[in-house]
């Protein structure tokens, strides 16, 4: 197994590797970590190899585009056989059909060997799932790995698979990849979620989302080094870093200029609190601490709050364009660099505690809301781990947002 997607789809494509010798090296990477190490809810080898000999038998001219990947489900998404948690061991079901991203990914000739560890139904920015093992950080043992898809960001990290399906409804795909120090691409999408994928680079992203990567045209960048939702203190290491890529950027012929948060921004964010809970007003049966806590939320959101959010929202993109005047602008993922210990957000009261998961990443939510791509990169720093650094489109689109980010990658 190789480090990079794009290689091993050009290995398996030479005949260099095959289906069944990848999941026998993933046996290899798994053998003797826990749960809590490898990031994974659920896992069926002798499945994966089932479906890596049906996928080795195919002809070469009639194999799909990602022939003989393997790729873990995040385990909100149903996978036909396979048992689905949405985060939660009392909220486990066998799935008897697969989502509709599953679909897609099985028809581009992916191989599914299990489901990553996600929070529960996908609702925080960490991942301790009640009932099931909490994924733990490679990078920072003893601290939250993020979330919502954290036990992907783990996989990636740990070097156990080069890529892992992922969502983002508000920070849940870049937040976890800027925790562990890996790449985190949200595309453009509307109504908050995203489907993506956590990869080990920006050129694997485009990849998999089938977009090329070089160097695009000169843009207007704009620096955002001040919170947007919450008030918070950035660390000096996370400024440091937003400085050191603006550099770059700038060195690369871009023009960069400092922005500030636009009038609307608390606008902006109550209307995501109440298009994000809102979802959650069908949710039966018993709930506690920060689910019930939102489901609460959103059974009070009136059918006018909610209109009044969704017209905010749809018209997001045009407000921000004329405000900043950018094309893209460039921010810290997270305030700290050092991801919150396991357990702090849960030790603290509902309310508390996402107002906590607001002030650690106050920026991502903005591209859930106004639907465009959004995107953490690794950025080395002196004395530790890296530490991300988060690109979203104004008025780009993924392929040229993905472009700028390769500039900042390479």
């Amino acid at each position: 197994m190789v480090s990079s997607v794009r290689a091993t789809v050009a290995a398996l494509r030479r005949g260099e590797l095959t289906a069944t010798s990848q999941v026998e090296e993933l046996a290899r990477r798994l053998d003797g970590l826990t749960p809590a190490e490898h990031g994974l809810s659920h896992l069926d080898l002798d499945a994966a190899y089932s479906a890596a000999m049906l996928i080795d038998a195919v002809p070469p001219a009639h194999r799909s585009r990602l022939h003989g990947v393997l790729m873990p489900i995040k385990d909100l998404s149903n996978v036909a056989g396979m048992p689905t948690t949405s985060g939660s061991a009392r909220r486990a079901r066998l799935a008897h059909h697969n989502d509709v991203v599953v679909e897609e990914l099985l028809a581009e000739g992916v191989i599914i060997p299990g489901k990553s560890a996600a929070a529960e139904l996908g609702l925080t920015i960490y991942t301790e799932p009640p009932g099931l093992a909490f994924p733990d950080n490679p990078l920072w043992p003893g601290r939250t790995p993020a979330g919502s898809s954290g036990g992907a960001a783990v996989l990636v990290a740990r070097g156990i698979l080069p890529a892992a399906h992922a969502s983002d409804g508000g920070g849940s795909i870049r937040v976890p990849a800027a925790a562990c120090g890996v790449v985190g691409f949200k595309p453009s999408a509307p109504q908050l979620a995203a489907q993506g994928f956590i990869t080990r680079t920006v050129d694997d992203a485009a990849f998999l989302h089938g977009h090329p990567v070089g160097v695009g045209p000169r843009r207007r960048i704009g620096v955002l080094a001040e919170p947007l939702f919450a008030e918070a203190e950035v660390d000096d290491l996370m400024l440091a870093a937003l400085t050191s890529a603006a550099s770059v950027l700038a060195s690369a012929g871009h023009e960069v200029v400092a922005v500030d948060p636009y009038p609307q921004a608390a606008e902006t964010f109550a209307a995501f609190r109440t298009i994000f809970t809102a979802k959650l007003v069908g949710l039966r049966g018993p709930t506690e601490g920060i689910v019930a806590w939102l489901r609460a939320h959103g059974r009070a959101v009136t059918r006018s709050q909610f209109a009044e959010a969704t017209a905010h929202a749809a018209a997001l993109p045009s407000l921000l364009a004329v405000n900043w005047g950018v094309d893209a602008i460039v921010t810290p993922m997270t305030t700290t660099a050092a991801p919150p210990p396991i357990g702090y957000f849960t030790d603290l009261e509902p309310e508390e505690n996402f107002l906590a998961q607001t002030r650690w990443s106050p920026w991502g939510s903005l591209f859930n809301m106004s639907g465009r791509g959004a995107i953490s990169v690794p950025w080395t720093v002196a004395g530790g781990p890296p530490v991300g650094v988060h690109l979203g489109s104004i008025t780009l689109d993924d392929a040229s947002l993905l472009q700028l980010a390769g500039e900042l990658e390479r």
